[in-house]
C-alpha cells in the first residue's frame, strides 16, 4: 500500500482548507483596534457591536471610577489556567507592548476608565499615557513581596489608589503580621490616595477589622461553586478563589467602605452573565473583571445589561 502524507491526507479528506484557514487567523488575522468606529478583521468583534458604553460611576474617597474595572491580571501574565499549561505562554505572546496598549484604548473608548493590577505594569502603563493614546486611572494591588516597598514604588509610578493584594493579605493576616498591612496603608494616604485590603478569605477582612484595619476600600473575591471545577470538598488547587462565598455575602452588607468584586468568573469558569450578576446582586460596588481585547464588547454589554436590570440590592450601593 502507497504510505501518504499528514497534509495529502488533510487534502483528501477536505480538512486542508479549515485548517489553513485556523493557521492564516492565528497568525495573519489576529484582532487589532486602532479606536476607529469599525475595525474588522477575520470575524473579531469592534466597536460597531458596543451597545453602549459604561456610564455608571462610584466613588472611593473622593476619586471617582468607573464601575467595571479591567482587570490587570492577563495584562501581567497570570491566567489561573489550572493545568492548561500552554495558555499562559499563548497569552504572552499574543499580549505585545502594542497589543496591551490597544486594550488600554479600547477599555477607555468602552467607559472603562479604569484598571487594576500589579505593579509590574508600570513601564507599560507610562509608555501609553506617554503617547497621549488615553489617560487610564490605574489602582495598584502593590503586589510583590512586601507591601510597604511595593506601595512606595506604585505611588512613583503614577497609581491613582493602592491595596494591599488579596494573597499577601491572607499571608500576613495568617502570620500575625498587621504592622505590614498598617504600614503600607499610612504609605498611600500619606500620599493622598485611597488605601485598600484586598482578601481571598474573608477571614483576612474580619482579622483587619478585629485588630483596627479599616481601609478605604476593599478588594474581596467573590463568586458562587456552581461550576464543575469548582469542588468544594476537596482542596483547592488554583480552582476556587472564594471559599465562603455566602459567609463572604452575608459579612459584607455590614461594611460601610466601597467594595470591590473581583474573581468573580472564578477565573472564566463562570459565564460572564452569571458572574457579573452574581457579584452585583451580592454586595459588589464595582466589578474587577480580566477581560482581553476579543470579549470585552460583549462584558461590556453584559454588565450594562445587568446593572439597568438589578433588582433590589440587600447591601446598598457604597460607592
Amino acid at each position: 500500500m502507497k504510505k501518504i502524507t499528514r497534509l495529502q491526507f488533510l487534502k483528501a479528506s477536505g480538512l486542508a482548507t479549515a485548517s489553513l484557514m485556523l493557521n492564516e487567523k492565528a497568525t495573519a488575522g489576529s484582532f487589532h483596534y486602532s479606536g476607529e468606529k469599525t475595525v474588522v478583521k477575520n470575524s473579531s468583534p469592534d466597536l460597531g457591536t458596543l451597545k453602549s458604553p459604561v456610564t455608571a460611576k462610584g466613588k472611593i474617597k473622593g476619586l471617582e471610577f468607573s464601575r467595571l474595572i479591567l482587570g490587570g491580571n492577563p495584562i501581567g501574565g497570570w491566567l489561573h489556567s489550572r493545568d492548561l499549561k500552554y495558555v499562559g505562554p499563548l497569552a504572552k505572546a499574543y499580549l505585545t507592548d502594542e497589543k496591551k496598549m490597544e486594550i488600554f484604548r479600547m477599555a477607555e473608548d468602552c467607559g472603562i476608565d479604569t484598571i487594576l493590577g500589579h505593579p509590574i505594569m508600570i513601564d507599560i502603563l507610562n509608555k501609553y499615557w506617554s503617547t497621549g493614546r488615553g489617560k487610564i486611572k490605574w489602582i495598584s494591588d502593590c503586589g510583590g513581596r512586601d507591601f510597604v516597598t511595593a506601595a512606595q514604588q506604585s505611588i512613583d509610578g503614577g497609581c491613582m489608589a493602592g491595596y494591599c493584594q488579596g494573597e499577601n493579605a491572607d499571608r500576613y493576616v495568617a502570620n500575625g503580621d498587621f504592622k505590614t498591612i498598617e504600614k503600607g496603608l499610612d504609605i498611600l494616604r500619606k500620599a493622598g490616595m485611597p488605601a485598600g485590603i484586598g482578601a481571598h478569605r474573608i477571614e483576612t477582612i474580619k482579622a483587619c477589622i478585629e485588630n483596627g484595619l479599616i481601609p478605604d476600600f476593599w478588594m474581596k473575591t467573590l463568586h458562587h461553586h456552581n461550576y464543575w471545577s469548582a469542588r468544594p470538598n476537596e482542596p483547592a488547587n488554583d480552582n476556587r478563589y472564594c471559599e465562603k462565598p455566602e459567609e463572604t455575602i452575608a459579612f459584607m452588607e455590614s461594611r460601610p467602605e466601597p467594595f470591590i468584586a473581583f474573581k468573580v468568573l472564578a477565573a472564566g469558569a463562570i459565564p460572564p452573565a452569571d458572574g457579573i450578576r452574581y457579584g452585583l446582586e451580592n454586595g459588589g460596588d464595582f466589578i474587577c473583571l480580566g477581560m482581553f481585547d476579543f470579549n470585552m464588547i460583549e462584558d461590556v454589554n453584559i454588565f450594562n445589561e445587568t446593572l439597568a436590570s438589578l433588582g433590589h440590592r440587600k447591601r446598598p450601593w457604597q460607592a
